[in-house]
């Protein structure tokens, strides 16, 4: 399955077409104008580089496209590209309507779980802007909820967005999920590398990549933050995902589709495998692109196509 035409930058419905407006940016977020550079094309850009300039950049996107007011998150924690996390939400949305006769379901009645939302809970602020889904977001580090919170309740979306501490770093859905919930899709950005190592390889790369190495200048190793929770586990995002899909199964009544973004194209055939084993009826595979970048999420349900389209007539009666 894909979420977008061939050739396609970002979703159709991603609101981040085309090139940033610098001066309606600045005019939510004066911050931004102290981080404001002439890129080599000659262009107004932001010092890309530098990740105090990423982070205020992200708060002038979210006030201007999405109404966020005030977004703030501490020192050293992962600072998401947005429009690439707001291609998943549409994925999702696209998803869930294959089972719903095109329409995408939107409101309140619907239920989203974010595992390991961190302190900048993108995933439900996206989401629940764009589709009016109620959010339930955990994570492991009550660091970043505190922060997370902060956001929400300075944005008045506590009540439509709800923080969960998960106590057992080993679980995804246990101890979050509660017996009576149900929820019509679960995503998840997972730590991608297997090793603090890994992830500075990872971004080293990324800058060669970028052609951004500059040995007259110190640059940072993760332009995105990061604590070592958000980057790396043992055994890397394989290990993540699997152990994901093993627990899944307990929790198959509760959640109409569990989804989670696959960063290597090369562990989706194992990670179907695994699927297989543990009784999955439905597996997408959902690819995106940003640019040069291509990306992906895994999705699947223990409920054929006729459960999942009476799930949500009745979840929206």
């Amino acid at each position: 399955m894909s979420t977008q035409p061939a050739g396609a930058l970002l979703h159709p419905r991603n609101r981040h077409q085309g090139r940033y407006d610098f001066a309606a940016l600045i005019a939510v977020e004066p911050r931004l104008k102290a981080f404001m550079i002439i890129n080599p094309y000659g262009k107004d850009s932001i010092d890309f580089a530098n990740p105090a300039a990423v982070r205020v950049f992200n708060a002038a996107l979210l006030n201007q496209l999405y109404g966020i007011k005030s977004w703030r998150i501490p020192d050293g924690y992962l600072c998401p590209p947005v429009p690439g996390r707001a291609d998943y939400i549409h994925g999702l949305a696209d998803l869930l309507a294959l089972d719903a006769q095109g329409e995408i379901p939107q409101g309140a009645d619907f239920t989203v779980l974010d595992v390991g939302t961190g302190a900048n809970c993108i995933y439900p602020l996206l989401g629940q802007h764009d589709y009016g889904w109620r959010f339930i977001a955990s994570d492991i580090d009550p660091q970043a909820l505190t922060s997370a919170a902060e956001t929400l309740a300075a944005n008045g979306l506590d009540k439509v967005i709800e923080l969960r501490l998960q106590s057992d770093k080993s679980a995804f859905f246990k101890g979050v999920l509660r017996a009576d919930e149900r929820v019509i899709c679960t995503l998840c950005n997972p730590p991608f590398h297997s090793s603090a190592s890994e992830a500075t390889s990872g971004s080293e790369r990324k800058w060669r990549n970028l052609g951004k190495q500059d040995p007259q200048r110190k640059l940072p190793t993760l332009n995105f933050g990061g604590k070592s929770n958000e980057l790396w586990c043992k055994g890397g995002e394989l290990t993540f995902v699997r152990n994901m899909i093993k627990e899944s199964k307990d929790y198959a009544a509760q959640v109409l589709w569990f989804t989670t973004l696959v960063s290597k194209s090369a562990h989706i055939r194992l990670l179907q495998r695994v699927l297989k084993q543990v009784g999955a009826v439905d597996v997408q595979v959902c690819s995106m692109a940003q640019g040069q970048k291509q990306s992906r999420f895994l999705a699947w349900s223990f409920h054929s196509a006729e459960q999942r389209k009476n799930w949500l007539v009745t979840a929206k009666s």
